[in-house]
């Protein structure tokens, strides 16, 4: 553990550190002891107040816990809604397009799949035509930004993509796309969930005017909420077909028509998941309180020490090297590298395997050096020893 690094005092907010090497924040957060007082706080709140609690705090939540994710986007307050999914988020953002004025919807290889689920099938139904960007590494580890600037024409509603990739987190450059979205009268739909928590995010400055994340992972807030951006000045204009009662100006007069607000109610659908966003109030405070610069320098240095690691071993690695075109997690492979991710978890050294890249490493604020290298020398033994080998042919884990 290095003594003087300063974020470690947060450690103690996360009991999972206290018998686990927890290197998989990129999948799902540790969960910070404030968690568990709030979900106590939201059954005691049901258990006492009943259906008076709407009325005392639950009917304003999906805005609320919101402003508390928007200083991590650089965002102003009342801009950020929150929603149960990016797959909600984002198909609640395509809904706002015209899809007969502007057909053009471009994608990047690599995207995360379940955001391509919902372009390629809802989208298309709705009369927009696909265009994927191809990546210049295998397996959509990269993002070629002037390839998808240069496919950007004045046919094009949005350009949908993602600040880090999923698989590699390559850290996508996005000045010449956003400029060329402008010139085009196009908008940059930027996917944050692998971004925010783990590096400084500032929407203003990147000219991005709509951005959809999640608190599952880097924000350490659970499963069951995320939230949705969208610059005020174009909420004036996005009209969602994807809507519900919670967006109505007068959703307890129970009109038959929508008369939807102005404010990031405007983006909201049916009675929200309220014991998601008491869950997710509690990591952005943490990571507000940490400093998002403070915690990219750190990731910088210890996604660094997996890549010497790594290589020091043979393995291959995907992810930039440049530190600053790298997210916060690493992916190294070998052979049986899912077998041994499984005997690791086994183990208590929580990482997460994908098909392509293979095991992802993903230290976060609270981690130690001491559990990275704890981590290579675990997977030493377990390849020395072959104890990998009591994993093959088993089904695989969802992770």
């Amino acid at each position: 553990m290095r003594e003087d690094d300063p974020l470690l005092r947060f450690r103690p907010e996360f009991p999972i550190l206290e018998k686990t090497v927890y290197l998989i924040s990129n999948s799902l957060g540790a969960m910070p002891r404030g968690a568990e007082a709030a979900l106590a706080e939201y059954a005691g709140t049901w258990k006492t107040r009943g259906v008076r609690a709407w009325a005392e705090g639950w009917w304003e939540m999906s805005v609320s816990v919101g402003d508390g994710i928007a200083p991590l986007l650089g965002a102003r307050a009342g801009s950020v809604s929150m929603l149960p999914s990016v797959t909600v988020a984002q198909a609640v953002v395509l809904s706002c397009f015209d899809f007969r004025r502007r057909p053009r919807v471009i994608l990047v290889e690599g995207e995360f799949p379940s955001v391509r689920y919902v372009y390629d099938e809802l989208a298309v139904r709705l009369g927009a035509e696909i265009v994927v960007v191809p990546s210049p590494e295998r397996d959509g580890l990269a993002v070629d930004e002037e390839q998808v600037a240069t496919a950007i024409d004045d046919r094009t509603s949005a350009v949908v993509l993602s600040h880090v990739l999923f698989k590699s987190a390559y850290v996508t450059n996005l000045t010449a796309i956003v400029n060329a979205a402008n010139r085009h009268g196009a908008e940059v739909v930027l996917d944050v969930y692998q971004s925010v928590g783990t590096l400084p995010v500032d929407v203003e400055a990147l000219g991005v005017r709509i951005a959809a994340g999640g608190v599952l992972k880097w924000l350490c807030g659970g499963p069951g909420a995320a939230f949705l951006y969208v610059h005020p000045e174009l909420r004036k204009t996005f009209h969602p077909a994807l809507t519900g009662w919670f967006a109505h100006r007068r959703p307890f007069s129970f009109e038959d028509d929508m008369d939807l607000r102005d404010d990031a109610f405007r983006f909201l659908l049916g009675t929200p998941a309220i014991p998601a966003l008491y869950a997710a109030r509690e990591g952005p405070k943490i990571i507000r309180a940490a400093g998002p610069d403070a915690i990219r320098a750190k990731s910088g240095r210890q996604t660094g020490q997996i890549i010497r690691f790594a290589q020091a071993r043979g393995f291959a690695v995907s992810a930039p090297r440049d530190p600053e075109r790298r997210g916060g997690t690493v992916a190294v492979d070998f052979p049986h590298a899912l077998e041994v991710s499984r005997e690791l978890n086994a183990r208590d050294v929580c990482v997460d395997f994908r098909p392509g890249v293979g095991i992802r490493l993903s230290p976060h604020f609270y981690n130690t050096d001491g559990e990275i290298a704890a981590a290579f020398s675990a997977i030493d033994e377990i390849l020395g020893g072959e104890q990998w080998k009591a994993w093959v042919g088993r089904p695989m884990p969802v992770t």
